[in-house]
């Protein structure tokens, strides 16, 4: 999130989109309808079905699922054509007015550098003209042909609201309500906030799908304001945590990069991620990456990483690919090309696509290890359990070891929640049986480890060996030691960079936030971002003070919110060149002359002149990007691509299949259903209740109870073509697997008429399996191909086609 939940209330216009917040953010849902009932706010839902956040909207506008960026660049076309963006902001907060090289183009659904053999794109043209100043060229009067606005205007011209009825489904009439209603929060004094989930993420062009509409709310003027912002609604308590601390095959904590094999030594390492300044006395933040990467080193391996060693750099890990998803070790897995597999918290014969692949690939392992507080499908893909787990156990040879782990609730420590919140919790029980704390399971472990390359030696111990861990306990470190080294300490004394004969933090001292750290080895912190989280003044986490100054949902005593407890990210961008409130009624941050003053804390540095230093101070430009450059791999705008199981081909580029940037491994492409599919053609998607979390909760006898058996969902017009009943028995199949479901006949999914066909959609919740309380059920997963998104892998699960057929049910 960009905003946080509690300042949802501060909108006029809520969008749910790629998404359905009522059903499965049900507490955080409450800002929605207090935005509704004190402000007047409206609700718009866009979603394949008629969802629970539909069931309360002004305006639901179906549309099929694969199909949000046509969507979104239609609605960009509209504000465009009829003059509905904020153009001061615009003007002075993106890079609209910027020039692209020449050479760049987007011809039949591909930007310049395609390499078809590669699936992938030689990039080189994806950037501005660079003056002989250094410096990039701009039009400020947005007359050049090439300047990104122009650009950006003749890309999304195709998109009228008759493309987007024929791709999307959506029929006119609506899209255009929708489109005016968002137009409309063009006015400085109009805010729509954008809430997003796997619906936007699980598609094989996810990271665009997002992308559009950060987009819209740039030339809306939306981004950094109170009411506004990009929010993605996370789908765990602490699933925002996870990625900000570097669990992430090409991550390391605070969003750093994992080196790549092109990147030997330190000082390529670093050079390779300079971030020059793009225009005149621009802050690019970025710039301090060598002290976040150094005290991250520090932070690892103590006195051991030194200047004459690189601070250890060697030691790090090198890249030989972009990553291991959890899509590549799986491939590798069933390749044979993978020994064992530690599974903490995870459960991926149900989370990962394309279960018949899982399988095989599990089987071929040496070992498996679980950590988990319940038992998993996971840990037991080697057990027959008939039709939902057909397996031949005497064949699998792989050796199964469970770990069990305590559960968040028994357990102290802090969680991240969407809105970057870190909140930190006690134990409310205590632990069951033989079940450890993680920190226990993983420590042990590291010692135990460490002690073999100590006793045995190895090819290269020294990581390893040398990783400290000075914890009172070393076999179980406690959360709060933790969380000192994530913020990071001095190992000597810092001084203030304005005034070398200050001390600004005292050697031994923990340091006050990220701005203290520094690049000389003087500084160990765990992650840049959280810094300041548990610092001198004590446990910022725990902190339970509700005020709010002027009750604008800051609540800048609560907890602790990253980076630097700031609540609305980019929120200069709430105030025009002169530093003045967009909006005075809805003022965060304000130029006092000498100062930033106001209810956030200023992302930027408390003196910059406004009118000299942009407010996105993580980008070179210092301004937004309408226009990429060279980031993503799929292009620097957003562009409609089908699914790779789409029951329509590409109206927009009919010779175009699937992403065509997304990796797709050698024989599962021969396992997706062709478009237009007359043996597959209905379109499937996911999608989770609120009555089950994940798959843990059908352990709980209460939630089995209330959601006891696994269903799908359909219209009540397939019904009758099919001949379906409601309650009936019904096989549901694609090209990689089936499963046996009753059938919910509903009037929430009607067909969509898309470039004149009917489309219907078959919608398969996710919550069952062959363990816990509830009945046993199969998962969608048994159905989804084996393909993701083309930037971050994530598994393409909300689009791909099946077939259905009605059938007898299981005998009494």
């Amino acid at each position: 999130m960009t905003n946080s939940w509690t300042d949802i209330k501060n909108t006029d216009l809520v969008i749910i989109m790629g998404g359905n917040a009522a059903e499965a953010h049900p507490c955080g849902f409450k800002w929605v309808t207090e935005a509704k009932a004190d402000r007047g706010a409206k609700l718009i839902v866009v979603d394949p079905r008629f969802t629970r956040s539909a069931s309360v909207a002004d305006l639901y506008a179906p549309i099929r699922q694969g199909t949000d960026i046509a969507f979104l660049l239609g609605v960009i076309n509209h504000c465009i054509k009829n003059d509905k963006v904020q153009w001061d902001y615009v003007k002075a907060f993106t890079n609209a007015s910027y020039i692209v090289k020449d050479g760049f183009e987007y011809k039949d659904g591909l930007f310049t550098g395609y390499d078809e053999a590669k699936r992938d794109y030689d990039k080189s043209t994806w950037d501005y003209e660079i003056g002989d100043d250094g410096y990039a060229v701009v039009d400020d009067t947005l007359t050049n042909p090439r300047c990104v606005w122009n650009l950006l205007k003749q890309h999304v011209s195709i998109y009228t609201p008759e493309m987007v009825e024929r791709i999307c489904g959506t029929p006119q009439d609506t899209f255009l309500k929708v489109a005016d209603m968002i137009a409309e929060c063009s006015s400085p004094t109009k805010a729509m906030t954008s809430m997003y989930a796997l619906g936007w993420t699980q598609h094989s062009k996810g990271s665009q799908n997002i992308r559009a509409m950060a987009m819209l709310q740039l030339i809306l003027g939306n981004i950094g304001i109170r009411g506004g912002g990009m929010n993605a609604l996370r789908g765990h308590s602490n699933i925002q945590g996870l990625t900000d601390v570097g669990l992430m095959s090409n991550l390391i904590p605070g969003y750093l990069t994992i080196p790549n094999e092109k990147e030997a030594d330190f000082e390529t390492y670093m050079s390779s991620r300079g971030f020059k300044p793009l225009r005149p006395n621009q802050m690019s933040y970025w710039q301090n990456y060598r002290k976040f990467f150094v005290s991250f080193q520090k932070a690892m391996w103590g006195s051991a990483a030194t200047p004459e060693n690189n601070f250890a750099y060697d030691w790090l890990p090198k890249l030989d690919v972009s990553g291991y998803d959890v899509l590549r070790v799986f491939e590798l897995m069933n390749q044979g090309k993978v020994n064992g597999y530690i599974c903490q918290g995870f459960n991926p014969l149900l989370a990962a696509p394309n279960r018949k692949k899982l399988t095989d690939s599990l089987s071929k392992l040496k070992y498996l290890v679980t950590m988990d507080p319940l038992d998993t499908e996971t840990a037991r893909f080697w057990e027959n359990h008939g039709e939902f787990n057909d397996v031949d156990s005497s064949t699998i040879q792989t050796e199964v070891i469970q770990l069990p782990s305590t559960c968040f609730a028994e357990d102290e420590g802090s969680l991240t929640n969407s809105g970057r919140w870190l909140q930190w919790h006690w134990p409310g029980g205590a632990p069951p049986g033989e079940a450890r704390t993680d920190n226990w399971i993983m420590a042990q472990i590291h010692t135990r480890l460490k002690e073999l390359y100590r006793q045995e030696g190895g090819t290269f111990p020294d990581p390893i060996v040398n990783l400290d861990w000075a914890y009172a306990d070393p076999g179980e470190p406690t959360a709060e030691e933790l969380a000192k080294e994530i913020n990071g300490k001095a190992l000597a004394a810092v001084y203030d960079t304005a005034d070398p004969t200050k001390v600004l933090v005292e050697a031994g001292k923990l340091v006050p936030g990220f701005a203290a750290l520094r690049d000389d080895g003087s500084t160990a912190c765990g992650c840049w971002i959280y810094s300041g989280c548990f610092n001198e003044n004590g446990n910022n986490m725990a902190r339970r003070d509700t005020s709010d100054p002027d009750e604008i949902g800051a609540y800048p005593k609560w907890a602790f919110s990253w980076p630097a407890n700031r609540r609305i990210l980019y929120n200069r961008a709430s105030a025009d060149l002169n530093g003045k409130p967009w909006d005075p009624s809805r003022k965060l941050i304000e130029w006092d002359g000498t100062k930033w003053t106001g209810y956030d804390v200023p992302d930027i540095a408390p003196t910059a002149n406004p009118a000299v230093v942009g407010p996105f101070i993580m980008n070179p430009e210092g301004v937004s990007r309408l226009f990429t450059r060279e980031l993503m791999r799929d292009g620097p705008f957003p562009a409609h691509y089908e699914p790779f199981e789409s029951p329509l081909g590409n109206l927009v580029a009919p010779n175009v299949r699937g992403n065509p940037a997304a990796r797709v491994f050698a024989g599962d492409f021969e396992q997706f259903a062709e478009p237009a599919s007359e043996e597959f053609p209905y379109a499937a998607t996911s999608y989770r209740l609120t009555e089950h979390f994940h798959y843990w909760t059908k352990h709980c006898r209460t939630n089995a109870v209330l959601q006891p058996e696994f269903f799908v969902e359909i219209s009540e017009q397939l019904a009758a073509e099919k001949g379906i009943t409601g309650g009936g028995w019904v096989r549901v199949w694609s090209k990689r697997g089936e499963v046996r479901a009753k059938a919910v006949v509903t009037k929430r999914i009607k067909p969509l008429i898309c470039d004149g066909k009917p489309i219907h959609v078959v919608g398969i919740p996710l919550h069952w399996g062959f363990t816990g309380a509830a009945k046993k059920g199969f998962g969608p997963n048994s159905l989804t191909p084996f393909v993701g998104d083309a930037n971050i892998e994530t598994p393409e699960y909300k689009a791909f086609l099946v077939n259905i057929e009605p059938i007898a049910g299981p005998a009494a």
